[in-house]
């Protein structure tokens, strides 16, 4: 098996360190990263000036682009072959919810299944890396499990508890839930006295319940939610119809 491994924290990050380790035994693994901390790219291009690659000494390759710039330059101009799998992670912190439609971890993943190649996001449930490793034993699981049982192409995000690798149990499949409104913009001002502005928090959760990576986290169960691309609303589709006709 060939995996394309990428992430948004960054190609020193410790969850890409830890999940290329892991997977290392089971695939033949290539990782290509973003330079730095990309958190919050969510799909986005580098269209205005050229991506340069570089190799560390590990042999994980880095580009100075974004989690999506990453995969796709992989996919068409690094690689001379296509992988079996792209996977995104181990994210510093959760990707549940309204979340998942910023975040980089989820969006490398996508980059891959747009090119109809199976694809995983992985991240943990809270901030902090607390059993990095665990985690990271708990994804090569998942993959070697599960990665048969579906049609491809997939994508799914994963969202792993922070526990010892003995109390991670069975995953739940789950739905997205959904955030309040974010919290407002974290006014400042920088040296010169010129008004900032800092983005603020996200919103507390508004559907948690059961059912919802939310809820499975919360419970202490790895939560893998299906994903799709069509941001079609058919409902709205049928009423805009007849109100043009």
């Amino acid at each position: 098996m060939k995996i394309l491994i990428s992430n948004d924290d960054g190609y020193l990050a410790p969850g890409i360190n830890a999940l290329a380790a892991a997977l290392t035994p089971i695939a033949d693994i290539v990782v290509v990263a973003p330079d730095s901390n990309r958190s919050g790219a969510s799909n986005s291009l580098s269209l205005d000036r050229p991506l340069s690659v570089q190799q560390a000494a590990n042999g994980f390759y880095f580009v100075n682009g974004t989690p999506t710039d990453c995969v796709h330059v992989a996919l068409t101009g690094v690689l001379d072959y296509r992988p079996d799998l792209v996977v995104s992670g181990i994210n510093n912190g959760p990707n549940m919810g309204d979340d998942t439609l910023y975040s980089g971890t989820v969006a490398a993943a996508t980059e891959g299944y747009l090119f109809g190649i199976p694809a995983i996001a992985f991240s943990q449930g809270a901030f902090g890396w607390e059993y990095i490793d665990d985690a990271a034993r708990h994804a090569r699981d998942i993959i070697v499990q599960y990665m048969a049982a579906l049609p491809a192409p997939y994508l799914l995000n994963v969202n792993i508890p922070n526990l010892p690798y003995e109390q991670l149990r069975t995953p739940l499949a789950t739905r997205l839930g959904r955030r309040h409104q974010a919290e407002p913009v974290i006014r400042a001002h920088d040296p010169r006295g010129k008004e900032i502005f800092w983005i603020g928090p996200p919103g507390a959760t508004k559907d948690a319940g059961e059912g919802t990576d939310f809820h499975a986290c919360a419970s202490g169960r790895t939560s893998i939610t299906p994903l799709q691309i069509d941001l079609t609303h058919k409902t709205q589709l049928d009423v805009l119809a007849k109100a043009l006709a």
